[in-house]
């Protein structure tokens, strides 16, 4: 039986805490990133399995892909509610991907 303030979990919290993740390069980097959803800002879970995330790429007066694109995420619950056709128009017009002229 291991006791609570044994020397074995102390070891095991001090390597648990100074434990990074690290690229090739030696930089610090994390596995998760949370998203925010682009139309209402607020943090999506990583348990959220309702949202989505969108590419939309640029495309030049030839019709060829030019490598550059915008990413959009929607939360769940804006999908959920009907919002996300709306949502999507609206930020595509603030982006200026979308016009609404007759």
């Amino acid at each position: 039986f291991w006791l609570k303030g044994s020397a074995f979990s102390q070891s095991k919290r001090a390597r648990a805490t100074t434990a990074t993740m690290q690229n090739d390069e030696g930089k610090i980097v994390d596995l998760y990133l949370p998203r925010k959803c682009s139309a209402t800002n607020r943090l999506i879970p990583a348990k959220e399995h309702g949202a989505c995330q969108l590419n939309v790429g640029q495309v030049d007066e030839n019709g060829q892909y030019t490598g550059d694109f915008y990413t959009f995420a929607l939360a769940g619950f804006i999908r959920k509610r009907g919002e996300g056709d709306s949502c999507l128009n609206r930020l595509f017009h603030e982006k200026g991907l979308l016009t609404f002229s007759r």
